[in-house]
């Protein structure tokens, strides 16, 4: 690559998934210099850090970006802003807390920060995406798990550890009847992630005696990506899965506007491709349930970030925070 091509400064984004961590170099515009990856299940966090610190160092030294790289961004879950710590983080093969913070800055010797993958899309959005130029917009992340990124007056809200905007644990009488992972019942997590999605497939299906492809899916295998292509079929069950989906996060997003006046409201993550279909019944459901304050005030949007590298794009941002 041309030196005349890139646009310092650059920031390396990290993101820590629980099966694989993948990593780029990236410089202030989003252009991604180059990417890599290592796999997270390795014995120890000591291992996976070595490993993780030999790749960056090997991918800046191809670059020829010794010494120019800003900061090391990761996003992770779990992660706690305040103390640079991963703590109680489920999906990670190692005991918490971890450190990470300081395990990386003691073998690279750069600056790092880490943040929660939600709010790492958060910043990505603003940084390099659909935000771009807004102060004021909540990301709800739609995998497999329901997350949220909160900004406002130009500032993420993080609170006390890294920790704010745990919207998929809020709970809502549409989904009371469900149990989340967390113990509790209720949580918008059960109904929009991508269990909680095929959960109201089986559910749907169930009650229905209505023909539909869906049936012909063994249960193991289903998967929004199926019920969205076969809404996009023409599916009956598959359209009324989702349109149940975009209502109870309309109907969520009129409570989380009471909290922070946002501009808009962006979907991210894998869930989101089917942002086409949930987008209208979420906003037919918000401006039915929102205060008159905030009915046909707020946007709702899909993240412009390419969904490959989305991640990694939301984390090599937050060194600029």
């Amino acid at each position: 690559m041309e030196q005349n091509t890139l646009y310092p400064p650059f920031t390396i984004g990290v993101d820590l998934g629980g099966t694989n961590t993948v990593f780029a170099a990236v410089d202030s515009v989003g252009h991604i210099l180059a990417k890599d990856s290592i796999p997270t299940k390795t014995p120890t966090i000591e291992n996976w850090a070595d490993l993780l610190a030999q790749r960056i160092s090997a991918m800046i030294d191809t670059l020829r970006l010794d010494g120019q790289i800003d900061g090391i961004g990761i996003g992770a879950p779990c992660a706690n802003s305040s103390t640079g710590c991963i703590e109680a983080a489920t999906n990670l093969p190692w005991p918490s807390p971890i450190p990470l913070v300081n395990m990386m800055e003691s073998r690279l010797g750069i600056h790092t920060v880490i943040s929660n993958d939600a709010n790492a899309a958060a910043i990505g959005e603003m940084t390099y995406g659909a935000a771009a130029g807004l102060r004021n917009f909540i990301v709800i992340t739609l995998g497999t798990s329901v997350g949220g990124g909160i900004v406002c007056d130009g500032h993420l809200l993080s609170g006390t550890r890294g920790f704010a905007g745990e919207i998929g644990h809020i709970t809502f009488p549409f989904a009371s009847d469900r149990l989340c992972s967390c113990g509790r019942h209720g949580c918008l997590h059960t109904i929009a992630s991508a269990e909680g999605i095929c959960h109201t497939a089986r559910k749907f299906l169930a009650i229905s005696d209505a023909q539909s492809t869906l049936r012909d899916i063994p249960e193991k295998e289903m998967t929004p990506r199926k019920v969205y292509e076969a809404a996009k079929s023409g599916d009956l069950i598959a359209q009324d899965i989702l349109d149940f989906t975009g209502r109870c996060l309309g109907k969520a997003s009129a409570e989380f506007a009471a909290m922070t006046d946002p501009e808009a409201i962006i979907l991210f993550g894998g869930v989101a491709k089917a942002a086409d279909l949930l987008i209208p019944p979420m906003r037919e459901a918000f401006n039915d349930t929102a205060l008159f304050l905030y009915k046909d005030r707020v946007r709702f949007m899909h993240s412009k970030l390419d969904d490959a590298d989305a991640a990694i794009l939301g984390a090599a941002s937050l060194p600029y925070m």
